[in-house]
């Protein structure tokens, strides 16, 4: 199963679309959250304390919470088994990870590919990110022998930049790491399909001298990238996964410094680079961020069983105040014992800007 050419072209072109997404988030006026039916769609995984995701729910089990203020829902969908319209994006990072790191993660995306004969349960793509953008190893398919073959024939380079180059060379990394998740995301988005992006890397620069340093136009750019990043993964139906190969390398706090940041910010005078680091975006996604397990492969496969089975809910925004208005998301299931995943907020807009 493989993409038609149309689809195919147009994931060749996305480093040619980094630049200019990355523009317009900065100038054009800020865009609602909600896709062509004027809705917002939230991918639900419920699981229990411990354990793979369940299916059999109903939508009488789910209550939504808009900033803690119950809100209806409006369309219910369950999805379960391999034929669920879903895609899966592999992204073997090769600018953060150096050459230690990009070799196990090439060797465990290997593994997981030929895993069970090469049969895989749903189209993967396979990406790698060097200093030249991403590229598109292999299109979506369900061969995984045909993907890791691929792979063999790609020579992923590392890039120059890194702890060598100081802090220019780290500013450098995090703003062509978020051009790179931003221009994937432009390119797949108007698939109409649950979209996983499965990003293994140990995670992006934390640049924390910035907030010290930063002025109040520095400040007001950065959340207008972080509002911007959030609507753009809620209005592409994404689902971001972080898996550290190699263990934190740049953060001198640890595998859970991020932590700090997965609260959304509601003004300029709260944002850090934190709150656009790799492990953020993926929990604030609905997905999960993997750091702690040996076998790489394995975390892999663990992300790929964490999408089905899953259940779409769809709900009217609330009407904003004012521009960038900060509404958190909780969906909570009737059943004790069983826990709801799914995206933790969006930035809802005033009539005028929808």
């Amino acid at each position: 199963m493989r993409l038609t050419d149309r689809v195919a072209g147009r994931l060749c072109l996305i480093t040619a679309l980094f630049v200019a997404s990355a523009a317009s988030a900065q100038q054009s006026a800020p865009e609602p959250a909600v896709a062509q039916d004027g809705k917002i769609h939230l991918a639900v995984v419920v699981t229990p304390k411990s354990g793979v995701p369940i299916d059999g729910l109903k939508q009488h089990d789910f209550t939504l919470l808009d900033n803690k203020s119950p809100r209806p829902i409006e369309s219910f969908q369950a999805y379960t088994g391999r034929q669920v319209p879903l895609e899966i994006l592999l992204v073997i990072d090769a600018v953060n990870a150096g050459a230690l790191g990009v070799n196990v993660e090439r060797e465990a995306v290997d593994n997981f590919l030929r895993a069970e004969g090469g049969q895989l349960a749903y189209p993967v793509a396979l990406t790698v990110f060097t200093e030249d953008g991403i590229r598109i190893v292999g299109n979506f398919s369900l061969d995984g022998k045909a993907l890791a073959s691929s792979l063999d024939q790609y020579n992923a380079g590392t890039r120059a930049v890194g702890a060598a180059a100081g802090r220019s060379g780290a500013e450098e990394r995090w703003k062509m790491s978020q051009d790179a998740l931003r221009g994937l995301m432009g390119v797949v988005a108007p698939h109409r399909r649950r979209k996983m992006i499965v990003w293994i890397s140990p995670g992006w620069p934390d640049l924390p001298e910035f907030a010290g340093q930063a002025d109040d136009k520095q400040l007001k750019q950065l959340f207008g990238d972080v509002v911007s990043m959030a609507t753009l993964f809620a209005k592409a139906r994404v689902t971001l996964y972080s898996i550290n190969p190699i263990g934190a390398v740049e953060s001198v706090a640890g595998p859970t410094y991020y932590k700090q940041f997965l609260d959304g910010i509601t003004k300029p005078s709260q944002v850090d680079v934190g709150d656009l680091a790799l492990q953020v975006l993926a929990v604030q996604s609905g997905g999960l961020d993997l750091h702690s397990s040996n076998d790489l492969a394995e975390s892999i496969k663990e992300c790929v069983s964490d999408a089905v089975p899953f259940y779409e809910i769809a709900f009217t925004p609330a009407a904003a105040d004012h521009p960038d208005e900060y509404h958190r998301l909780e969906v909570q299931i009737a059943t004790p014992g069983l826990t709801a995943r799914t995206r933790q907020g969006y930035y809802a807009q005033p009539p005028s800007h929808r």
